[in-house]
């Protein structure tokens, strides 16, 4: 290889590992034309998609197959070949093997699929809690730990600035330490919500009356994760996005600090606030 080619091959180099450099910064959000999964932010994430590529592995050779094999049968047993039709109706070996290959396949995605279902289940082992909640239309975000408490609604088109993205920005998003392993409490007010983001591959129900357990593992660096609500609530149910805005840990406490004086929660529960108001008003 000469010095001219050494060149070219350096430049290809680069200019792949800017690509992926490009994609995986922007991975918290989806981009326009994009193709499969967006790239996955976390360990959760990351064996989701694996499990995801293996399955599409697997479903794809078996696509094949079928497809190889209805093919064959087409033209190994049309009528102008076999003008005296077989009249075979059973064959051992075939009859074992469609029995036995599918099981076989299905031991091959239980494994994986086990492993991450245990896997997920894991929510003891986090460093945080936020509670989360689910309410036509908006997203309310509760640090019980830190006394911190509040709404999260979406920014509207003729509001949004250079930096902003249409229908996924909002006001307030979920800020939350870099490295960190996260447990979501997720309730509802109302009715059914989904608090749904891709890219950390987390999609839990938002239930009234009911809090179901989650867990993240927000990664390294400082990026904003993008999500909506994917549970039909509504006639406002595309306007509830999510934002997981992960910073580093310096600027997650100054961050506190502010949201503290900003954000301090009352005593009084958000959901017996409306009834005390109606009883003081019936008085």
């Amino acid at each position: 290889m000469n010095l001219r080619e050494t060149s070219r091959m350096s430049w290809l180099w680069a200019a792949i590992g800017l690509l992926l450099t490009t994609g995986t910064a922007s991975a918290a959000k989806p981009e326009p034309w994009q193709l499969g999964l967006q790239p996955p932010a976390g360990s959760i994430a990351e064996k989701a998609t694996d499990l995801h590529n293996l399955l599409l592995i697997i479903i794809t050779a078996i696509s094949l197959f079928v497809l190889a094999l209805l093919v064959y049968v087409v033209f190994r047993f049309r009528e102008t070949a076999n003008p005296v039709p077989s009249k075979t109706s059973h064959n051992t070996v075939i009859e074992i093997l469609w029995t036995v290959v599918p099981v076989l396949i299905l031991v091959v995605i239980a494994v994986p699929s086990f492993q991450l279902l245990y896997y997920l289940d894991k929510t003891k082992d986090t460093e945080m809690v936020i509670k989360v909640t689910g309410n036509q239309w908006y997203w309310n975000y509760e640090y019980s730990d830190e006394g911190v408490s509040f709404d999260s609604y979406m920014i509207d088109e003729a509001d949004l600035e250079a930096d902003q993205t249409r229908l996924l920005s909002v006001d307030y998003p979920m800020v939350v330490p870099e490295g960190t392993r996260i447990k979501l409490l997720i309730t509802g007010n109302d009715v059914m919500h989904s608090f749904f983001v891709p890219s950390l591959a987390v999609q839990t129900y938002s239930i009234a009356g009911r809090i179901n357990e989650a867990w993240i593992d927000v990664p390294m660096g400082e990026t904003s994760y993008y999500g909506q609500c994917n549970q039909i609530c509504g006639v406002n149910h595309a306007y509830m996005p999510i934002v997981v805005k992960a910073v580093s840990k310096e600027d997650y406490a100054a961050w506190l600090a502010e949201a503290k004086e900003e954000f301090a929660s009352v005593d009084t529960p958000q959901l017996i606030k409306p009834a005390l108001i109606e009883l003081a008003s019936a008085r």
